[in-house]
């Protein structure tokens, strides 16, 4: 077993070294490598590279951390087994969309009945209220969502407000969204599911956070940034910004 897991170490290594990205540490290659993962999940990991994003996470064994809006479950598993049984991983399901798709709570106990180490946590964006010291918290297609039309405007401010209440000095905040053309405004959030970085920088610098790092590891030049990203034609093709904010020490 340990001779098979070094394997798989050395490979998922290897593979990042090729592609220019950051190495990925032993304990993230382990849980890209976990049999437990759903194969159709596996398929997915060229094109979103959880290696990748969450080395720039810092995910480190007994780790504590978010997978704020977890949908299926795809980070939150790779979490779960990244950080190991001392860790901490919530998996955070905003009630709005257990309501609006009940597949998102089914998704949600799923993972919490598989993994010990994940806890769920239900809550409306509103009245969300996250455990304090937390090391990450991963959000993934999701910001935007912040500002879709049904909610409170301040929904947004809320929401970073207490992310940044969770977080430890010096905990990461780590952001990942399709992109929308710059100066497009909050428009595009409800209707092509995309948001403006500059808003998304705006937004959590507000709340106290500083950028440390954006990352290009997402970016798709051939996507116009124009079209709704779950149309066909360009699902899963998206081009997606990641900026990596610290909370001060």
């Amino acid at each position: 077993m340990a001779r098979k897991w070094m394997m798989a170490t050395a490979l998922v290594l290897a593979m990042s070294a090729g592609s220019g990205q950051a190495a990925v540490p032993g304990n993230i290659a382990a849980a890209l490598s976990d049999k437990a993962r759903p194969a159709e999940e596996v398929a997915r990991d060229a094109s979103r590279k959880p290696g990748e994003v969450l080395a720039l996470g810092e995910v480190k064994t007994g780790g504590k951390v978010v997978d704020l809006v977890m949908g299926g479950g795809y980070f939150t598993r790779i979490l779960s087994a990244a950080v190991g049984p001392k860790g901490q991983v919530v998996g955070y399901q905003p009630t709005e969309f257990i309501q609006f798709q009940a597949s998102y709570g089914e998704n949600q106990k799923k993972v919490a009945e598989a993994y010990a180490n994940v806890t769920p946590l239900t809550a409306t964006f509103g009245a969300m209220d996250l455990p304090d010291g937390m090391d990450l918290v991963l959000t993934v297609q999701n910001y935007h969502d912040l500002h879709l039309k049904p909610f409170p405007a301040d929904t947004a401010k809320k929401v970073n407000a207490e992310i940044f209440k969770s977080l430890k000095p010096g905990g990461i905040y780590l952001v990942i969204d399709h992109t929308a053309l710059a100066g497009s405004g909050l428009e595009a959030a409800d209707k092509i599911h995309r948001i403006d970085p500059a808003i998304v920088r705006q937004e959590v610098e507000a709340a106290g956070f500083k950028l440390e790092s954006e990352s290009a590891m997402l970016a798709e030049t051939t996507d116009p940034k124009t079209g709704n990203v779950f149309a066909p034609a360009i699902r899963g093709k998206t081009d997606q910004f990641i900026m990596k904010f610290r909370k001060p020490k």
